[in-house]
């Protein structure tokens, strides 16, 4: 199952949130949900490819609380957040709601896998080979404290006249285990032979790992 299903909805309510936050009627439903989808695109055409990993939404009432997760904040924040101000007032233009941008900045970029897989599009489009452009990108994974890394590329790949799928893993990523911390991204590349897809898959570890080495450090600071 866990190799079906999106790895980011498969352990929703387990150890992962949802990434837009707001509860509507059914009338509601379909305008809010449209907002949603105009917010994420206008972000993302907004900025450079490969700056934005993850956009949350919150909404309470006529507030937008925006989380932006970026491995770049200098950009999205511009000069003394001279450009946060002028995104702040373009939405506000649009929506008509009062707009908080939080900017949270994903360190190291290695682990996030929206970075990871718009870097090697950008590579591919620059006609880098892929063999070579996904080797680098799992060597800076791995660099940064990844546990595992797997990235599966579809297309004509390398300009070949038919289509086919590769995929490359180091380490390990576990998806059938719920308590995996998994980082998943899709990407695109559009060449001159066509377009190649991209999914990455980054493994950051167990939760429950975690919290033991959260509860260890504490008791050893009160022994100390």
């Amino acid at each position: 199952m866990g190799q079906k299903v999106n790895p980011l909805s498969m352990r929703l309510g387990i150890i992962e949130g949802w990434k837009g936050n707001w509860f509507a009627d059914k009338k509601q439903f379909k305008e809010l949900l449209k907002e949603d989808v105009c917010i994420r695109k206008y972000l993302t055409e907004r900025f450079p490819r490969g700056t934005i990993s993850k956009i949350d939404i919150e909404k309470i009432k006529d507030k937008l609380i925006i989380k932006i997760h970026t491995t770049r904040p200098g950009v999205i924040l511009g000069r003394k957040g001279s450009e946060i101000d002028m995104v702040r007032d373009e939405l506000y233009g649009v929506f008509n709601k009062q707009i908080s941008l939080d900017v949270f900045e994903v360190n190291p970029p290695g682990q996030s896998a929206q970075f990871l897989a718009d870097s090697i599009a950008m590579q591919l489009e620059k006609r880098m080979p892929h063999r070579q452009a996904i080797k680098k990108a799992m060597a800076l994974s791995l660099q940064s404290g990844a546990l595992g890394i797997k990235v599966r590329i579809s297309g004509r790949i390398g300009g070949r006249e038919i289509s086919r799928s590769e995929q490359y893993m180091e380490g390990k990523v576990p998806l059938h285990t719920l308590r995996a911390r998994i980082d998943y991204a899709v990407s695109t590349a559009f060449s001159r032979s066509g377009t190649v897809g991209l999914k990455v898959w980054v493994y950051l570890g167990e939760v429950l790992e975690e919290k033991q080495k959260e509860k260890n450090d504490a008791v050893d600071a009160k022994k100390s």
